[in-house]
């Protein structure tokens, strides 16, 4: 029997299928550079020295030379007598390289006789395009044009997809003024091209910069933003959208930088996978942390898609007061920021939901949350706490708690999908845990969370008759001292960092992951099979106690107090001395005093001020200051002697 497909969803697919297309290639890339000893030095190598680079052209020196590696490294892989290995990011580092450029003519008119599909299709070609525009033949260019003129384009549906879809749509309709629709899949003209794409894309700005990114703090999907970005900085012939490019690299950067530990992207994330949810490093933001801050080594691969970054990445100098954010830090500090949900179809009265998010950084580990509710239903991660490693590569070094809902409703609020595909669908396209119980990726509408500090408060209470009715809770592999307490907290150390972590209803222990390639790594999942539930969650450095005995005492000497019926709620000293009172559904309250949401800021901290709806970002660190100011496309630096980050928040 047929079964029809929405177009939304063959959209969707399409860009999916472009990107495993993609991962394809690497994956076939992998192992003829496993066959032939190509080196990704800094991924096998050891890991970087933290020590801060005080000179600039120290700097900018070391930042060559990784783009240079990611260069080298994908250069190198290319067979001349094997096409498959000459794929569009390596016909980027060729013509980068001024290299083998018939080779390159030739597999592009090959590649354009077969065009994909999507946002993940378009902006490698829209990079052959511009890095080939005096480089390729007259034909390779015409094999170009016209792939963009026959193939129909699939915008997608994701802020991402979004940002590719019309940068990549904007500066291609620049290269090519003047033409007719005619000439065009989308049947318009080059200039309403151009004018749809620059509209969007301001649109985005706007959006980003008063009310919140949607997709916040991605582990992955960062790299869809800095990319085209990147290509609008160095190719967009406007002067405002070349600035408007710049500018928002820098906003993205800088909220990167200080949402890092040593590097490792860490904390809430509006999308993440299944893999960086627990293994925090192994993703595409560590290629840029790598690539700007040159604290961690970089995934396999460079990320993938960071071969594009780095095809047009020594046009970009990081500002070093964004550098001195990301390495260079003496104390703690509390960092919140206002985020926004993605756009809301259904089930809500708001077109996006705020997202209220909580950063507390130490030297040793870091707590990060938000409000919990629904962002993402998919990828969404809500809150953790994740310890500083000497080298991040293969530890699981953190802990949190989630409710493993699976729900069509849920998607319908953000997908247009048909209800009866979603889940499905779902599974099918590279997110193979959507419908697993021992899921530990995605937001629930029936999770809420507060955090103080180094103490997070997570709160949930499930209808029954809800797909899956109870919480998982992450304990790494790598967890150390693992006590069940008979006073109700389990006790354990991940690296320097002491744990406790209290669930407030009856449990047991789990280990297999049903929808992981491997099974069963050595991680645990509590499991608590209760409806009304939550997990209170208090760490420390373990040099503030003589011993992690007496950490344990001083956890069982809190007052704690809570109840489950007929709502969940938490009154809890914490270990920092703050009395914390939350009820599912209320605002919490920090020595009596309420939080109150709607006084939350953009940005508010020792690093990133600014107000809700200013478009107008301070970056600050020491003496450095550094002005992004969207209402005035100005970026304006200062050096203010005498200043710190203390006086400055």
């Amino acid at each position: 029997m047929k079964t029809s497909v929405s177009p939304k969803v063959m959209s969707v697919r399409a860009s999916i299928l472009s990107s495993c297309a993609g991962s394809a290639v690497l994956a076939a890339l992998a192992a003829f550079s496993s066959s032939n000893a190509l080196a990704q030095p800094s991924y096998a190598g050891p890991v970087p020295s933290r020590a801060v680079v005080a000179r600039e052209d120290y700097r900018r020196e070391a930042y060559v030379k990784r783009v240079d590696e990611v260069l080298n490294w994908r250069a190198g892989l290319v067979d001349r007598k094997n096409p498959a290995t000459m794929d569009m990011a390596a016909i980027c580092v060729k013509l980068v390289r001024n290299e083998d450029l018939d080779l390159c003519s030739a597999r592009v008119i090959e590649l354009m006789k077969d065009p994909g599909t999507g946002p993940f299709w378009m902006f490698p070609a829209v990079a052959v395009a511009c890095l080939g525009n005096d480089k390729l033949s007259t034909e390779a260019r015409a094999s170009i044009r016209t792939a963009w003129s026959r193939q129909l384009q699939m915008r997608g549906d994701t802020e991402n997809h979004w940002a590719m879809y019309y940068t990549s749509l904007y500066l291609m309709s620049e290269l090519y003024p003047n033409e007719a629709g005619s000439t065009w899949y989308s049947g318009k003209s080059s200039e309403e091209n151009f004018a749809e794409s620059k509209a969007y894309l301001i649109h985005w700005m706007n959006l980003a910069t008063t009310l919140g990114q949607g997709e916040f703090n991605p582990t992955h999907y960062i790299g869809e933003y800095m990319i085209p970005m990147l290509f609008l900085t160095a190719w967009a012939k406007d002067p405002e959208m070349r600035i408007r490019g710049h500018m928002m690299i820098d906003w993205i950067m800088a909220d990167h930088a200080a949402s890092t530990l040593n590097g490792v992207l860490r904390g809430a994330n509006a999308r993440t996978d299944d893999v960086s949810v627990t293994e925090r490093w192994n993703a595409l933001a560590s290629f840029f942390s790598w690539l700007m801050f040159g604290n961690t080594p970089p995934p396999a691969n460079y990320g993938g898609w960071g071969v594009y970054f780095a095809a047009v990445a020594k046009s970009y100098t990081l500002p070093e007061v964004i550098y001195r954010i990301a390495v260079d830090r003496d104390r703690d500090y509390i960092q919140r920021d206002l985020k926004r949900s993605r756009r809301r179809w259904r089930f809500s009265d708001v077109d996006y939901a705020p997202v209220y998010k909580t950063n507390y950084m130490r030297r040793d580990y870091a707590v990060g949350s938000y409000q919990g509710g629904i962002t993402d239903p998919i990828q969404a991660h809500v809150w953790d706490v994740t310890w500083a490693v000497p080298d991040p590569r293969g530890v699981n070094n953190t802990m949190f708690s989630m409710h493993p809902i699976s729900s069509s409703q849920d998607m319908q609020m953000y997908f247009a999908e048909m209800p009866d595909w979603m889940t499905r669908g779902v599974t099918r396209e590279n997110k193979p845990s959507y419908d697993s119980p021992d899921k530990l990726l995605g937001s629930s509408r029936f999770e809420r969370v507060f955090q103080d500090l180094d103490t997070v408060i997570a709160l949930y209470d499930i209808p029954p008759g809800t797909r899956f009715g109870h919480i998982n809770g992450f304990f790494s592999k790598d967890l150390k001292n693992v006590t069940e307490d008979s006073s109700g907290w389990i006790f354990a150390q991940g690296g320097n960092t002491y744990l406790a972590y209290r669930p407030l209803a009856p449990y047991e222990w789990g280990t297999t992951w049903s929808w992981a390639k491997d099974k069963d790594k050595g991680d645990r999942r509590l499991v608590s099979s209760h409806l009304k539930n939550g997990t209170i969650v208090q760490a420390a450095s373990a040099d503030e106690f003589k011993s992690f005995a007496d950490f344990e005492a001083a956890i069982r000497a809190l007052p704690l107090s809570f109840k489950l019926e007929p709502t969940p709620s938490v009154t809890f000293k914490s270990l920092r001395g703050h009395v914390l009172r939350f009820t599912y559904g209320q605002d919490p309250s920090v020595d009596g005093r309420r939080v109150d949401y709607s006084k939350w800021k953009l940005f508010e901290g020792p690093y990133l001020n600014a107000e809700k709806g200013s478009r107008r970002l301070a970056i600050t660190h020491g003496e450095l200051e550094r002005i992004l100011d969207f209402n005035t496309l100005s970026i304006v630096d200062r050096v203010i002697p005498g200043r710190s980050d203390a006086s400055s928040h």
